[in-house]
This record gives structure tokens, C-alpha cells and sequence, in this order.
């Protein structure tokens, strides 16, 4: 079997637990891969890893045939095909067209997580036919699966996770501080806590400082662990949600920018106590909605997405791409990546 090379292409901390599972896999099969990032928190997160790449001189000089990209620009000058793989389910933070399903005209191949994004970017694929679409699942869900189905801990355990979107993020609101702060003093439940690695440090320190025998801040962004400890998930709009109701396990939301049926959204403090309760009851009709959303957004329990991407993009890499049109010239967007890397250079691989 011949011997590929992969590059894991970053930009922030929160990609490393995606692209994880992926060299895992990369590694089993026997091919090469680095990692690069192209911001400076990424380099910092990496630091830990033998096989980085600091320049992107040596990225090109690396010649990687495929290229795993887990954030939202690539550039067009390195060579291989450029494959996007997510950094988080549809959060519906943004609007359509500047949010998940955006085209930027960079990729070849989108690795699509469930059928509700397939569908989606099959449309986008057919009125802009300059990439592919393949359905994999997500690779950041292997470590999920299998899921453990467990009793309610005593006290019941919430894990809290907040946006870095301002008018969003429940970190921000001081009423929402409070009432945390207020119950975990109680004792009747046990808090774990994350905060998005965009928030500011006086936020993160803010919250750290209610650490206590029901309160226990996390400065990581591996979270699967986080989930499988936890009852019930406390957040506001993030794509975290979705990850964690993978599990089968209810969500309280505060001021979900578009509430769904398969949440329990409130819209002020005073309703928290209330809600946290309804979510450990585990009531069944919001559970059975939730199960019908996971079989649209992320089908895959078996914990091999990764595997799936792998063989997808290799395939892909053999396979004939002469069908597929050029990808837009994009002047602006390639300017600033050159600018972001300090790297000029006039070459650009319109074709995969």
C-alpha cells in the first residue's frame, strides 16, 4: 500500500481534539503526517507534538498530497488536496450565508459530518461544481462512542460550557455569575466548567475564582471526558451543545439564539433552578426529539469517522477530478492568507 502524506492544517487550540482521532488513524495505516497551524495559539497548543511544522517553507517543501484542514481558511499556494474538516457542528450563530455552510472557494472535498449538512452542500456543490462532497461523520465523536448509559450522580453533575460570541455568551452575564455561584455553595449540584479559549483571561479567571468542593474549572478543550462525567449540560449557543447531546442526555440552554424543541431554553436567571431539574428528570419527549436531531446531524456510533476520512481522501486523492471547474480566483481571500504567513508567493492550485 503506498505511503501518503498528510498535513493537519490549525488555527486554534480547540482543533487539536479533531484532528487527534484523525492522526491516530493516519498513523495506523502506516502514511505520514505533520501539523501546522497558522495562528499563534494553535503553534502553542502544538507545542507537545514531535511531528509540527513551524514555517510554512517547510509545509511546502513537505509536499503534502493531502491536506486535513480543521479551521476556515487554507492556502491555495501549498500543494495536495485541501479538505475541509469541520471545527464544530451548525451552531447557527451566524447567518447562512456566513456561517457553517459557507463556500469559500478554497476546498476540494468537504467531509461532511451527518445527512443535515450532506444535503446542504450537495446543493451548494451543483450550482458551484469546483469540489466534492462525501458524508464520514465527524472525526472530533470517535472518543465519544460507545456511548455509557449511567445512573444520575449524587449531587447531579452540570457541565457548563459558554460561546465567545458577546451577545451570546452566558460567561458574560454577571446575573448568570451569580446564581452559579449561588448554587454551588448549596451543594445540590456539582458544576464542571469550560470556557470557550477565545474568552478573555479576566472572564476565565472570573470564574475560576468560584473553584470549591461543587465547583471545578477546566482550562482544556478536550471535552469528551467532560461529557461523559456529566448529567446535564448548562450553555448558551455553541456548537458543544450538539456534541453533547450526542449522548442522549438533555441540555438547558440560556437564551439559545434559535431555540429548538429538543432544548430546554430559558430566557432569565430566575428560571434555572426549574429547568435544571426538568433535564434530570430526563424527560422523554424532549429526549426522543433530541434522538430524531442526532440521527440527522451525526448518524455514526461506531466511533470510526476518522477511519472514514482517511479512505475517503485517499480515494479522492486517486480518484479523476477533471469534472470539477476551477475554484474562484479569490484575490482578497488569498491575499490575506499570504499576509497572514508572510508568505508572497504567485502560485495558486485552482485545480485539486
Amino acid at each position: 500500500m503506498p505511503c501518503y502524506r498528510f498535513l493537519i492544517y490549525i488555527s486554534y487550540s480547540y482543533s487539536i481534539p479533531i484532528g487527534n482521532p484523525l492522526e491516530k488513524e493516519i498513523l495506523k495505516q502506516n502514511h505520514k503526517v505533520y501539523w501546522f497551524s497558522d495562528r499563534k495559539n494553535g503553534m502553542q497548543a502544538l507545542q507537545n507534538k514531535s511531528n509540527t511544522f513551524s514555517t510554512i517553507k517547510e509545509v511546502i517543501q513537505y509536499e503534502p498530497q493531502i491536506v486535513l484542514s480543521i479551521t476556515d481558511s487554507v492556502p491555495d499556494f501549498i500543494n495536495g488536496i485541501k479538505v475541509q474538516i469541520f471545527h464544530g457542528f451548525n451552531a447557527e450563530k451566524r447567518s447562512f450565508k456566513k456561517g457553517h455552510f459557507r463556500i469559500r472557494g478554497l476546498y476540494d472535498l468537504y467531509c461532511t459530518q451527518g445527512p443535515s449538512t450532506t444535503k446542504i452542500f450537495k446543493k451548494l456543490q451543483k450550482q458551484d461544481p469546483h469540489f466534492e462532497v462525501i458524508e464520514t461523520g465527524w472525526s472530533k465523536m470517535d472518543p465519544l462512542f460507545p456511548i455509557e448509559k449511567n445512573k444520575i450522580n449524587k449531587p447531579p453533575v452540570i457541565f457548563i460550557a459558554s460561546t465567545f460570541t458577546e451577545r451570546l455568551s452566558l460567561a458574560l452575564r454577571e446575573d448568570v455569575y451569580q446564581k452559579i455561584k449561588q448554587l454551588s455553595d448549596t451543594g445540590k449540584y456539582r458544576f464542571l466548567m469550560v470556557l470557550h479559549p477565545k474568552l478573555s483571561d479576566s472572564i476565565r479567571e472570573k470564574w475560576k475564582a468560584l473553584e470549591n468542593q461543587y465547583f471545578q474549572f477546566y482550562d482544556t478543550t478536550n471535552l469528551i471526558p467532560l461529557f461523559k462525567k456529566s448529567d446535564v449540560m448548562l450553555s448558551d449557543t455553541t456548537s458543544a451543545i450538539q456534541e453533547f447531546g450526542l449522548q442522549g442526555k438533555p441540555i438547558v440552554t440560556f437564551n439559545h439564539h434559535i431555540p429548538k424543541p429538543w432544548l430546554i431554553n430559558i430566557t432569565t436567571i430566575d428560571e434555572l433552578e426549574d429547568a435544571l431539574e426538568r433535564a434530570i428528570s430526563r424527560p422523554d419527549k424532549i429526549l426522543d426529539k433530541l434522538a430524531n436531531f442526532n440521527k440527522e446531524l451525526h448518524p455514526y456510533c461506531d466511533g470510526l469517522s476518522s477511519k472514514r476520512v482517511v479512505d475517503a481522501t485517499i480515494d479522492f486523492l486517486k480518484a479523476d477530478k477533471s469534472h470539477l471547474k476551477k475554484k474562484p480566483i479569490n484575490l482578497v481571500r488569498k491575499l490575506k492568507m499570504r499576509i497572514r504567513l508572510k508568505h508572497f508567493s504567485l502560485r495558486s492550485y485552482r485545480k485539486p
